[in-house]
Protein backbone atom coordinates (compact mmCIF):
# COMPACT_ATOMS: atom_id res chain seq x y z
CA UNK A 1 0.00 0.00 0.00
CA UNK A 2 1.28 3.54 -1.21
CA UNK A 3 1.78 6.61 1.59
CA UNK A 4 -1.08 7.98 -0.58
CA UNK A 5 -3.69 5.58 -0.03
CA UNK A 6 -2.61 5.62 4.02
CA UNK A 7 -3.10 9.27 3.79
CA UNK A 8 -6.54 9.21 2.40
CA UNK A 9 -7.63 5.88 4.51
CA UNK A 10 -6.72 8.57 7.81
CA UNK A 11 -8.27 11.59 5.91
CA UNK A 12 -11.01 9.41 5.62
CA UNK A 13 -11.66 8.12 9.11
CA UNK A 14 -11.32 11.54 10.57
CA UNK A 15 -13.46 13.09 8.42
CA UNK A 16 -16.35 10.68 9.05
CA UNK A 17 -15.51 10.30 12.91
CA UNK A 18 -14.71 13.95 13.23
CA UNK A 19 -18.08 15.09 11.28
CA UNK A 20 -20.36 12.22 12.34
CA UNK A 21 -19.52 13.38 16.45
CA UNK A 22 -20.59 16.56 15.19
CA UNK A 23 -23.67 15.78 13.49
CA UNK A 24 -24.59 13.92 16.50
CA UNK A 25 -23.90 16.68 19.00
CA UNK A 26 -25.90 19.08 16.64
CA UNK A 27 -28.65 16.42 15.97
CA UNK A 28 -28.93 15.79 20.09
CA UNK A 29 -29.36 19.83 20.57
CA UNK A 30 -32.07 19.97 17.98
CA UNK A 31 -33.44 16.72 18.63
CA UNK A 32 -32.78 15.36 22.25
CA UNK A 33 -33.71 15.93 25.95
CA UNK A 34 -35.27 19.23 25.62
CA UNK A 35 -34.34 19.86 21.96
CA UNK A 36 -33.32 23.88 21.35
CA UNK A 37 -34.80 24.88 24.46
CA UNK A 38 -33.37 22.71 26.60
CA UNK A 39 -29.96 23.67 25.01
CA UNK A 40 -30.85 26.98 25.64
CA UNK A 41 -31.28 26.88 28.82
CA UNK A 42 -28.32 24.74 29.70
CA UNK A 43 -26.20 27.58 27.69
CA UNK A 44 -27.99 30.00 30.20
CA UNK A 45 -26.72 28.45 32.86
CA UNK A 46 -23.00 28.17 31.78
CA UNK A 47 -23.17 32.01 30.89
CA UNK A 48 -23.61 32.09 27.33
CA UNK A 49 -26.11 34.47 26.69
CA UNK A 50 -28.51 34.62 25.19
CA UNK A 51 -29.40 31.11 25.37
CA UNK A 52 -31.87 30.44 22.55
CA UNK A 53 -29.54 31.99 19.78
CA UNK A 54 -26.80 30.34 20.82
CA UNK A 55 -28.40 27.06 21.27
CA UNK A 56 -29.61 27.56 17.20
CA UNK A 57 -26.26 28.61 16.34
CA UNK A 58 -24.45 26.18 17.87
CA UNK A 59 -26.27 23.58 16.84
CA UNK A 60 -26.43 24.72 13.01
CA UNK A 61 -22.54 25.27 13.35
CA UNK A 62 -22.79 21.09 14.16
CA UNK A 63 -24.89 19.78 11.57
CA UNK A 64 -23.30 22.20 9.01
CA UNK A 65 -19.63 21.36 9.86
CA UNK A 66 -20.30 17.68 10.27
CA UNK A 67 -21.72 17.29 6.96
CA UNK A 68 -19.48 19.42 5.22
CA UNK A 69 -16.69 17.21 7.18
CA UNK A 70 -18.30 14.10 6.25
CA UNK A 71 -18.44 14.96 2.21
CA UNK A 72 -14.95 16.32 2.57
CA UNK A 73 -16.40 19.58 1.35
CA UNK A 74 -14.37 23.02 2.63
CA UNK A 75 -12.66 20.77 4.26
CA UNK A 76 -10.20 23.24 6.30
CA UNK A 77 -13.54 25.76 6.92
CA UNK A 78 -15.42 22.95 7.90
CA UNK A 79 -12.81 21.96 10.36
CA UNK A 80 -12.53 25.42 11.44
CA UNK A 81 -15.94 25.53 12.54
CA UNK A 82 -15.50 22.39 14.35
CA UNK A 83 -12.44 24.09 16.40
CA UNK A 84 -14.00 27.21 17.36
CA UNK A 85 -17.38 25.33 18.53
CA UNK A 86 -15.39 22.88 20.49
CA UNK A 87 -13.03 25.91 21.88
CA UNK A 88 -16.17 27.82 22.95
CA UNK A 89 -17.07 24.31 25.02
CA UNK A 90 -13.65 23.58 26.69
CA UNK A 91 -13.79 27.22 27.86
CA UNK A 92 -17.45 28.04 29.22
CA UNK A 93 -17.98 24.34 30.32
CA UNK A 94 -14.57 21.80 30.19
CA UNK A 95 -11.64 23.42 31.26
CA UNK A 96 -12.50 24.36 35.00
CA UNK A 97 -13.61 20.45 35.76
CA UNK A 98 -9.26 19.55 35.06
CA UNK A 99 -8.33 17.04 32.09
CA UNK A 100 -10.10 13.58 32.60
CA UNK A 101 -13.55 13.48 30.73
CA UNK A 102 -14.73 11.21 34.29
CA UNK A 103 -14.10 13.65 36.47
CA UNK A 104 -17.19 15.86 37.85
CA UNK A 105 -18.87 18.07 35.37
CA UNK A 106 -16.58 16.74 32.68
CA UNK A 107 -13.15 17.45 32.18
CA UNK A 108 -11.02 18.89 28.50
CA UNK A 109 -9.90 15.88 27.40
CA UNK A 110 -12.67 14.88 25.13
CA UNK A 111 -12.79 18.43 23.12
CA UNK A 112 -9.55 19.10 23.18
CA UNK A 113 -9.07 15.84 21.24
CA UNK A 114 -11.88 16.92 18.45
CA UNK A 115 -10.01 20.30 18.37
CA UNK A 116 -6.59 18.20 17.68
CA UNK A 117 -8.54 16.13 15.27
CA UNK A 118 -9.74 19.29 13.81
CA UNK A 119 -6.51 20.85 13.27
CA UNK A 120 -4.65 17.88 12.21
CA UNK A 121 -7.35 16.99 9.24
CA UNK A 122 -6.87 20.77 7.92
CA UNK A 123 -3.40 19.82 7.50
CA UNK A 124 -4.35 16.87 6.10
CA UNK A 125 -6.69 17.72 3.31
CA UNK A 126 -9.85 15.70 2.69
CA UNK A 127 -8.42 12.97 0.63
CA UNK A 128 -8.99 11.51 -2.86
CA UNK A 129 -12.17 10.30 -1.82
CA UNK A 130 -14.15 13.64 -1.30
CA UNK A 131 -15.95 16.23 -3.33
CA UNK A 132 -12.86 18.51 -2.33
CA UNK A 133 -10.65 16.11 -4.12
CA UNK A 134 -13.35 16.61 -7.37
CA UNK A 135 -13.98 20.18 -7.38
CA UNK A 136 -9.82 20.54 -7.13
CA UNK A 137 -9.27 22.92 -4.43
CA UNK A 138 -6.30 20.86 -2.23
CA UNK A 139 -5.56 23.06 0.59
CA UNK A 140 -3.52 21.13 2.93
CA UNK A 141 -0.42 21.52 4.92
CA UNK A 142 1.16 24.40 6.81
CA UNK A 143 -2.22 26.53 4.97
CA UNK A 144 -4.92 24.07 5.49
CA UNK A 145 -3.57 24.17 9.49
CA UNK A 146 -3.40 27.55 9.25
CA UNK A 147 -6.88 28.26 7.92
CA UNK A 148 -8.41 25.47 10.30
CA UNK A 149 -6.71 26.82 13.51
CA UNK A 150 -7.05 30.33 12.75
CA UNK A 151 -10.23 30.31 12.03
CA UNK A 152 -11.65 28.25 14.21
CA UNK A 153 -9.23 30.16 16.84
CA UNK A 154 -10.68 33.53 15.60
CA UNK A 155 -14.60 32.61 15.73
CA UNK A 156 -14.24 30.82 19.12
CA UNK A 157 -12.28 33.56 21.02
CA UNK A 158 -15.46 36.53 19.01
CA UNK A 159 -17.81 34.15 20.34
CA UNK A 160 -16.74 34.16 23.60
CA UNK A 161 -16.25 38.07 23.51
CA UNK A 162 -19.71 38.39 22.74
CA UNK A 163 -21.68 35.96 24.41
CA UNK A 164 -20.06 34.57 27.61
CA UNK A 165 -20.41 36.39 30.48
CA UNK A 166 -19.09 34.49 33.27
CA UNK A 167 -20.42 35.33 36.80
CA UNK A 168 -17.61 37.73 38.35
CA UNK A 169 -15.08 36.65 41.42
CA UNK A 170 -17.26 38.06 44.60
CA UNK A 171 -14.35 39.59 47.38
CA UNK A 172 -15.68 36.80 49.40
CA UNK A 173 -13.89 34.33 47.32
CA UNK A 174 -10.98 35.98 46.65
CA UNK A 175 -10.61 35.97 50.27
CA UNK A 176 -10.94 32.27 50.71
CA UNK A 177 -8.12 31.38 48.26
CA UNK A 178 -4.73 31.14 48.95
CA UNK A 179 -2.28 34.10 48.54
CA UNK A 180 0.91 33.37 46.57
CA UNK A 181 3.72 35.11 48.33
Amino acid sequence: MSAAVGTDIAALLLRLSVGGTMIAHGWNHAFGGGGIAGTAGWFESIHVRPGRLNALVATATELGAGLLLVLGLLTPLAAAAVVGTMLVALVTNHLRNGFFIFRPGEGYEYVLMIIVASCALGALGAGTWSVDHRLDPHVDGWAGLAITAGVGAVAGVLTLAAFWRPEPHSADQHSAEPQEG
